[in-house]
């Protein structure tokens, strides 16, 4: 709960009150939070199983179980924190909408109906990567170094701070190709009727989420059966 309150708070004094980056209209408060619980979510998902063998190694070393159980593990436990952080998105969803006056109205769509489907593709893109990431620190050590920067990287290059609209348009087409840029502005755009909404770039995040979730999971089932000598 506190990581992405604490972020959304800087957020908007960083970004909102002083560089004056443009919300939709919409609280910065609200805006920020919205983009941010579903990325600490995939973020959670991904950081949590870079390391997973690495982290594992004594239990893996000593007893053999289905090494997949572990990742698997992480992120639905990883959905009782989201959980948490969407009861208090709710809560100042609901003090902006019938206590303090805003400039433009905002409210649910009907693509909030998709939010399990949201949440099912930023842990399948969480996993995915975060299998591949697991592959490269067991054989690497080196690449667990960069796993913060890269995760710190793509939210960056992820529609939580601006808008996917204040994006210049020759270049929103390569901002729309992170896969996790139509998650964010379509959960957005379900719960505050703001950002977009884009059939297409979710087929598309569903198809770079299953390859990178099938082709991981192959990858971490090759690599746990010499485990061992690499860790």
């Amino acid at each position: 709960m506190l990581q992405p309150l604490f972020l959304t708070i800087v957020f908007t004094l960083i970004f909102g009150t002083f560089a004056k980056i443009p919300t939709e209209g919409l609280p910065p408060l609200l805006f920020y939070n919205s983009g941010l619980i579903i990325w600490s979510y995939f973020s959670g998902c991904f950081n949590g199983n870079a390391s997973t063998f690495v982290a594992n190694a004594g239990i893996y070393q000593k007893v053999y179980y289905p090494r997949l159980i572990n990742p698997l593990a992480n992120c639905i436990s990883g959905l009782f924190g989201f959980s948490i952080q969407v009861i208090f998105f709710c809560s100042y969803y609901f003090i902006y909408k019938f206590f303090i006056p805003v400039d433009e109205p905002f409210g649910f769509t009907w693509v909030i109906a998709l939010f399990p489907l949201l949440v099912l593709l930023a842990a399948a893109l969480g996993l995915g990567l975060g299998l591949w990431m697991s592959v490269l620190t067991a054989k690497y050590r080196d690449f667990s170094q960069i796993t913060g920067f890269l995760a710190q990287a793509l939210m960056y290059a992820t529609p939580i701070i601006y808008p996917l609209s204040e994006v210049p348009e020759k270049y929103r087409f390569w901002a729309s190709l992170n896969p996790m840029a139509p998650i964010v502005e379509a959960f957005r755009f379900g719960f505050l009727g703001k950002g977009s909404f884009s059939a297409p770039l979710l087929l598309y995040s569903f198809l770079v989420a299953t390859v990178l979730l099938l082709c991981g999971m192959y990858l971490f089932k090759q690599t746990e059966k010499k485990v061992v000598d690499y860790i």
